[in-house]
């Protein structure tokens, strides 16, 4: 009787020994996998080539605008999967019902937020700067701009986004007309494509250290049970 009690007792040690110390190995994968995540990389990547089309209305001093054609390309670099530099190029009229229908082009450099670059499923928002031109450049002016979306990674490293953008003009001349208090301002919608590429240099940086702190805490762990 006495040992079975014994045996009893030492397989339940036992038991709870193997227990802690996966218990302890899962925990530090977590807490490495919360530091050191990845899955930008394998859904996204480092750089982005982009192209988009949708409609713009412009905000100025006639009444009845319309909606237009609008078309953009753009490149951007994700300085981390949270942040990236996107320069674009965007081409779109203005236009007001019977009085006026001009084409423009517009240059555009903006910081870019991705919130949940580790999902397929994000929310972004964009602010920065750039110039305004009609064509053949015969009016420039200075403009900032504004804006946000949401994206959906359709297949690996191809996202689908849908986005607006807010757009001041530091010219009240934008449709020909300087009236008014305040410079023209115009809107753009557009549903865009986003092919991303490159960044397994920059996974492999992370993923090194990640295994060396496994291995490290795994060690740790070990040399605590045992102890």
């Amino acid at each position: 009787m006495i040992k079975t009690v014994a045996l009893l007792c030492l397989l339940l040690i036992s038991v709870s020994a193997l227990a802690q110390d996966e218990k302890s190995e899962k925990t530090s994968e977590t807490k490495v996998k919360d530091t050191f995540r990845t899955e930008f990389y394998d859904l996204r990547g480092a750089n982005v080539f982009d192209v988009a089309i949708g409609t713009s209305v412009i905000n100025g001093d006639f009444v009845d605008p319309m909606f237009e054609i609008y078309t953009h390309f753009g490149y951007k670099r994700h300085i981390t999967p949270h942040f990236g530099i996107d320069i674009g190029y965007h081409k779109f009229n203005l236009a007001y019902l019977d009085i006026y229908n001009e084409g423009f082009m517009s240059f555009d450099v903006n910081l870019e937020l991705t919130v949940f670059p580790h999902d397929k499923f994000s929310p972004f928002v964009f602010a920065g700067a750039g110039l305004n031109a009609s064509n053949h450049f015969k009016e420039t002016a200075t403009k900032f701009q504004g804006g946000g979306g949401v994206e959906y990674i359709a297949s690996e490293k191809i996202g689908v986004k849908l986005y607006t953008d807010y757009n001041y003009v530091l010219s009240d001349e934008l449709d020909g007309l300087e009236a008014g208090d305040s410079d023209d301002t115009y809107f753009r919608i557009a549903l865009g494509v986003n092919f991303y590429f490159g960044g397994s240099k920059m996974k492999a940086k992370k993923v090194k250290p990640q295994a060396s702190v496994i291995d490290s805490n795994l060690l740790n762990d070990d040399y605590y049970i045992k102890k």
